[in-house]
């Protein structure tokens, strides 16, 4: 999702790329951009254009992902990436079961209890969702 969090896990892809043999592999950058929702205490403003801010989001969102996969073929890596739309954790679900991969890398923030309640887990829906392998990095300082 571009956040530092997810992007975290970006060493430990070039690491495992490294060791499986480089030239062999694909790595595929997956981001899903999920719908734009108005919480509903808040009143719908006809004056902003939603399909324009959406058309420029994603437009953003493909820019990152054009740079971070350069940025691994740059370091010798075969790169590519996919921007898809939908609810992140079924979209993820569906594309690993859609394109059978060898492993799954994941940057979790690991919550627990109430706060995984209320905010949901993208990571648990998709440990339970996909035949795949999961990597899950937790990094310091998140979660």
């Amino acid at each position: 999702d571009g956040s530092e969090l997810a992007e975290s896990v970006l060493p430990h892809v070039e690491a495992l790329a490294r060791q499986r043999g480089a030239e062999l592999l694909e790595i595929v950058l997956l981001w899903v951009c999920e719908p734009l929702r108005l919480p509903s205490y808040v009143m719908a403003d006809n004056s902003i254009d939603w399909e324009d801010l959406r058309a420029r989001s994603t437009e953003l969102c493909e820019l990152y992902l054009a740079d971070v996969a350069q940025r691994l073929r740059t370091s010798g890596l075969s790169a590519r990436y996919e921007l898809l739309e939908g609810d992140a954790a079924e979209t993820i679900i569906d594309y690993a079961n859609e394109h059978p991969l060898n492993l799954v890398l994941m940057a979790t923030h690991g919550r627990s209890g109430l706060s995984r309640w209320v905010f949901g887990s993208v990571t648990q829906k998709v440990l339970q969702g996909i035949s795949s392998p999961l990597f899950l990095i937790r990094p310091n300082g998140f979660g």
